[in-house]
């Protein structure tokens, strides 16, 4: 009787296609999205974008940018996009505010006349980091990685500051023993110029460095600001879902049919049930915004410009996306099923669970043929790094034009339901 009784459980289970998707399908498909996004990293950090200004352009930059180079953990940027021109600080700042890489690195005018000292009293010029706080990880390995280098890659500014405390404690070295010691180093610098240093590890800080966070420094809530569009755009696709789904009820109650015998046509039912779900959308969207910025501080007033301006498109979206998925489905078991599986996996590509920048490089340039990656791109250029409104230019086009895919598509699948 137990037997039996288990038997007719995965009967039943088999008959229903939603329950057997939930049970099997949605987990592997998140597995393998996550295993693809962390497993692929392996042991090794993905490597981070630094913008490099070197204000010196001495010998000792050129080649301190020369051993950052070689980091495998660090991917240098020496000159903004189709131009040859080497950054300065004010290009680099620009450069991080546009989102084009997570931190810059402005190397001092005077660093390659710089005697380190071994005291905390003066080290000269101190370097400067430039970061995008979204990326709070980036500052902390560029910093690292410069102190490293400067000890292990460039050790003769290290030996020199070694001599330099030796004169100043040991009552002064006589000449015969300075020239010796000059002498030496010229070989030793020589060496080193032909043989770069082997990557090491080092974690003490002998050199000076100011850390500025040129994007979130004025930020009254960071986390709001990064979160709240992701949250958004993620229950934006599951309220248009199953909102669609009532297509699929007329459909199965004969209302459907009823509403078509009437001047009413399928593609101005569609039109209606899309405009329907906009104004749901877009009334979700504005109060999840307005309770972040009442319960949050929410930057909300100061950009309500191009949040009107993302909040309809993303919405548009969003609901002509419910409806091709509602154009799919047969019944609302299918429906739901399907809805929580591919929202779920497109809200993890696109970037609504995790920040994009954590993914391999393959998965985020995958994670741009998705339409919610460009909402949030268009809400992180909104509230994070508060650009222009020519800069919601191409997000919103992308999403008008997803829209309009979307809705066509629809209305192919929905001739089924047309009387003739």
């Amino acid at each position: 009787m137990i037997a039996s009784v288990v038997r007719a459980g995965w009967l039943n289970l088999r008959r229903d296609r939603a329950a057997l998707m939930l049970s099997f399908i949605v987990p592997i498909v998140f597995f393998s999205i996550f295993a693809g996004i962390f497993g692929a990293q392996k042991s090794t950090t993905s490597k981070t974008t630094v913008v490099i200004a070197d204000l010196d352009q001495s010998d000792g930059s050129r080649r301190l940018i020369e051993a950052l180079k070689r980091e495998s953990a660090l991917d240098v940027v020496l000159s903004p996009k189709k131009s040859t021109k080497p950054f300065d600080a004010a290009s680099a700042e620009t450069f991080v505010r546009a989102g084009d890489a997570p931190v810059a690195l402005v190397i001092p005018k005077g660093f390659g006349t710089t005697r380190i000292r071994f005291d905390a009293a003066n080290n000269g010029p101190a370097f400067r980091l430039m970061s995008d706080s979204a990326d709070p990880i980036a500052d902390q390995v560029v910093g690292g990685l410069l102190q490293k280098t400067m000890m292990m890659s460039m050790p003769e500014m290290m030996m020199d500051a070694g001599v330099s405390e030796v004169d100043r404690w040991s009552g002064g070295l006589t000449p015969q023993q300075k020239a010796a010691i000059d002498q030496n180093m010229k070989g030793y610098r020589a060496f080193s110029a032909r043989t770069p240093a082997a990557n090491t590890t080092s974690s003490d800080s002998l050199i000076r460095i100011e850390k500025t966070d040129v994007v979130g420094q004025n930020k009254s809530n960071v986390v709001a600001a990064l979160y709240a569009a992701g949250t958004g755009v993620m229950f934006l696709l599951f309220t248009a879902s199953h909102a669609g789904g009532a297509l699929l009820e007329e459909s199965e109650s004969g209302t459907l049919d009823r509403i078509l015998t009437t001047r009413l046509t399928l593609t101005q039912l569609l039109l209606g049930k899309l405009a329907y779900l906009w104004t749901l959308g877009f009334t979700q969207i504005c109060i999840m915004f307005v309770w972040g910025a009442v319960a949050f501080r929410l930057q909300l007033v100061e950009h309500i410009g191009g949040f009107l301006i993302m909040a309809s498109t993303t919405s548009l979206a969003t609901s002509a996306f419910g409806l091709l998925l509602a154009s799919i489905c047969r019944t609302r078991a299918q429906l739901g099923a399907m809805s929580t599986l591919v929202v779920l996996s497109i809200s993890a590509i696109g970037g609504s669970m995790l920040p994009r920048f954590l993914m391999p490089a393959g998965l985020q340039k995958a994670g741009l043929v998705l339409f919610n990656s460009w909402a949030l791109e268009g809400f992180t250029n909104v509230f994070w790094r508060e650009l222009p409104l020519q800069s919601l230019a191409l997000p919103a086009a992308v999403l008008v034009g997803w829209a309009i895919v979307f809705f066509i598509a629809s209305r192919q699948l929905t001739k089924r339901w047309e009387i003739v």
